[in-house]
Parts: structure tokens; sequence; C-alpha cells
């Protein structure tokens, strides 16, 4: 695998929850999210596409959405709760990682990188940063 990649591949883990060893606090009263499909690859560059995003995969992962969240997961997590996917739904399962390049949306010449984070076909995270190791994170939505 190219360098560059197992950069990318490492800044995605680590903002999705590489502290998955890391214990934190878990909150449980999450509203129920509306269904997005993500089982294609159709359907995970739709949904990017939807929020006006132009992405290019560059790679995908396996990874364990953590049982309970850190600090670091928590935030994201709170993210997710705004744009209204259910990550906290799927605490302490397996998942895929897709990591995108962003193909419009470059501010002062950063190369932005978007995941999407699916469990059981369905988008379950999501988020835009630089791959600077994600100095700048954006919503999806």
């Amino acid at each position: 695998m190219k360098r560059s990649h197992i950069i990318i591949i490492a800044a995605a883990v680590t903002l999705t929850g590489a502290a998955v060893f890391m214990s934190g606090r878990k909150t449980t009263s999450v509203p129920k999210s509306d269904f997005v499909a993500a089982a294609e690859v159709s359907d995970r560059i739709t949904y990017f596409a939807l929020h006006g995003w132009e992405v290019e995969e560059i790679c995908s992962k396996s990874v364990t959405i953590p049982e309970d969240f850190s600090p670091a997961y928590e935030e994201y997590a709170a993210v997710q709760d705004k744009q209204g996917l259910p990550l906290r739904e799927y605490a302490g399962r397996d998942a895929r990682l897709y990591v995108y390049e962003v193909k419009n949306y470059s501010p002062e010449s950063r190369k932005m990188l978007a995941e999407l984070l699916v469990c059981d076909d369905k988008a379950v995270a999501s988020m835009i940063y630089s791959e600077d190791g994600g100095s700048l994170r954006l919503a999806v939505g």
C-alpha cells in the first residue's frame, strides 16, 4: 500500500475513533435517525453529492465503533447527532470506513478528505476534514 494511503487511513481512523481502546462516557438518550442507504458505491457518492460535495474514493477499511466513547469520540458523535446520523445506535459494532478525496473544495490549497462510516449498509457517521490530520473539520450536511 502506498505511504500516502497509509497516512490517509491513519488520519481517518484517528478522526473516527482511534480511541477505540480509550474509555470514556457514553450518552444513551439519542433519537432514532432516518435511514441513509450506503450499501452501493452510487449510494455513498450520492450522499455526498446531495450535500454539495464532489468526492472520489481513495480507500476503505474495516473498523469497530467503540462501545464506550472517549471525550474525542464523543465530540465526533455530537457532530453525527446534529447531522441526524445514528452513530450512537451502532456503538460496539463492526463497520466499514470509506475515505474520499474532496474534489470541489480546497481552502488555502489544502487537500480535503471526506469519510463515511457504514454499518449494516447504512451511513452512521460522516465528516469532511483537512488531510493534515484534521486541523479543519466540517460536517457533511
